[in-house]
């Protein structure tokens, strides 16, 4: 799809294109369509990330809320999103042996008790050794730190997740 396709769509078929580009948040494809006509798709993911700066702390919070745990619950039951579900698969939060099964339930449970929001990694861009490493360090994290760093990681998944849906030989560009 050419960016000229993409300006054209009406704002429910934007929506429903975009609308989980960052995840279960279709407020903020809805508030950039209105930024049309895109030069190209990094202005698209230019109003994206614009949009997700200009929040307020309790917004940008709210974003990372919406993600839901690696490896966690909904991953077990089968009510991930379908971006989510393809994405933990890749980096193999679906195939824990139960020593890290336990330990990734461990970490995501310290962490949701200290930062009170859950942990936010590009799962396209990491393996599940990478991502308990990184999960494990995290927890250490001064609260404004990891607030703006699982921030750079919506950023990371929304532009793959555009990609994905716009160019057609995106796997893992970055």
């Amino acid at each position: 799809m050419d960016i000229s396709a993409v300006n054209a769509l009406s704002y429910e078929d934007f929506v429903n294109l975009f609308g989980n580009v960052v995840e279960k948040c279709p407020i903020i494809t809805a508030a950039v369509w209105s930024r049309r006509p895109f030069v190209g798709l990094k202005a698209l993911e230019a109003a994206i990330s614009e949009f997700i700066d200009d929040l307020p702390e309790s917004g940008k919070e709210g974003i990372l809320r919406c993600h839901p745990d690696l490896a966690g619950r909904d991953l077990q039951s089968g009510t991930l999103t379908r971006e989510s579900r393809e994405e933990q698969g890749r980096a193999g939060m679906d195939a824990l042996n139960s020593v890290e099964a336990a330990r990734m339930a461990q970490l995501n449970k310290e962490y949701k008790e200290r930062f009170e929001f859950p942990f936010v990694i590009c799962a396209r861009m990491s393996d599940k050794a990478d991502i308990l490493r990184q999960l494990s360090e995290r927890c250490s994290n001064q609260r404004d730190a990891e607030r703006a760093r699982g921030i750079e990681e919506v950023k990371k998944i929304c532009r793959l997740r555009l990609q994905s849906l716009v160019l057609t030989d995106a796997s893992n560009k970055l």
